[in-house]
């Protein structure tokens, strides 16, 4: 159920609808628009009469919400979902770009990358402390010490900085020292992980599960939303299929139902969608002219040599000339990407 206020509508007017709620023993949640405010509902197991809200002072109209997915449908919350950070924002109009190294190898690639990216306009970093690996005998990523890796670089920079959490012990020290918390793409259903992050009141980047269904990232998304952090960033990063010129299949047409079925942002990981760098360019741009708020992208200054994941990793120059293509690209689609203060590559 979706409560819908009138446009004039007090905040005591607001609060006693959040009061009915919880009197019926409901999860209220407050959901302001440009507009209008709304107030949904999650809790109920059985349907709920409208005219219980409806005879209530302020009330426009009280609708039923048919999807599963309630908070991330867009029947409950009719804009797109800006997410403002202090670098920049995940939503509509702007194109945000996050780059960096697959994994945290040492304390000078993080700030030499970081630099890079700050002299080209870029204001995210990402990078791995924690590695899943098929391989138990991969490289697993530097742990806590990459944690404090990018926190350092963030103190220093001013970047903002994205990292994966894999399991609950860590989430306190991967809170406290990231700005974007991402769940990558084998803990889309880990339901526990999902439920901690609703708690936490960061960005969480969620990657889509690699057979999982539009409906099913929706409603992973859904558990993060259900605990109270409404700022879920979906990203697309391609989904397992029979074909095998590539090492995922991006899903680029998951875009245009993603954004009618959701109000949340979306971008795309055209690095780990196909697994070659040779066709992470055209990729981004094809991501770009799809509709996505943004791109995921792995750059090293020297792939080859990268710890993880270097087959698909673009190296400094390339991603220079690719960011000069999405910058020509971006107007003419409603977007906007910030210059950098030079355009030389480091």
């Amino acid at each position: 159920m979706l409560v819908v206020m009138q446009s004039d509508a007090t905040a005591p007017q607001v609060d006693r609808v959040v009061a009915v709620i919880r009197e019926r023993g409901l999860t209220p949640h407050v959901l302001p628009g440009t507009t209008r405010t709304a107030i949904g509902m999650t809790g109920n197991t059985s349907a709920v009469e409208a005219a219980l809200f409806e005879s209530l002072p302020g009330v426009s109209e009280a609708i039923r919400v048919t999807k599963p997915y309630k908070l991330a449908s867009r029947e409950m919350h009719r804009d797109d979902t800006a997410i403002p950070l202090p670098q920049g924002t995940f939503g509509p109009e702007a194109f945000t770009i996050v780059a960096g190294p697959c994994s945290v190898e040492d304390e000078a690639l993080i700030f030499r990358t970081a630099e890079f990216l700050l002299e080209n306009g870029i204001t995210f970093l990402r990078a791995g402390a924690f590695k899943p690996r098929t391989s138990p005998y991969s490289f697993q990523g530097l742990g806590r010490e990459g944690l404090a890796i990018l926190k350092k670089v963030r103190e220093k920079t001013g970047i903002a900085v994205v990292t994966e959490l894999m399991d609950t012990d860590n989430a306190d020290a991967v809170e406290e020292a990231v700005d974007v918390i991402q769940i990558g793409t084998r803990n889309m259903q880990n339901f526990a992980l999902l439920k901690r992050v609703g708690l936490a009141r960061k960005p969480v980047l969620l990657k889509r599960g690699m057979s999982a269904t539009l409906e099913e990232w929706l409603m992973a998304a859904e558990y993060i939303m259900a605990g109270g952090n409404y700022q879920v960033i979906l990203c697309e990063r391609g989904v397992r299929t029979f074909a095998d010129h590539s090492r995922n299949t991006l899903d680029l047409s998951v875009i245009p139902p993603a954004k009618t079925q959701s109000h949340l942002p979306i971008v795309v990981d055209p690095s780990h969608g196909t697994g070659k760098r040779a066709y992470v360019p055209s990729m981004s741009l094809a991501a770009l002219a799809a509709g996505a708020d943004g791109l995921l992208l792995e750059i090293h200054p020297d792939p080859d040599k990268a710890l993880s994941d270097g087959a698909q990793t673009l190296d400094f120059p390339t991603f220079a000339k690719l960011l000069n293509q999405l910058r020509q690209l971006a107007p003419t689609l409603g977007r906007s990407i910030p210059s950098g203060r030079s355009e030389s590559v480091c």
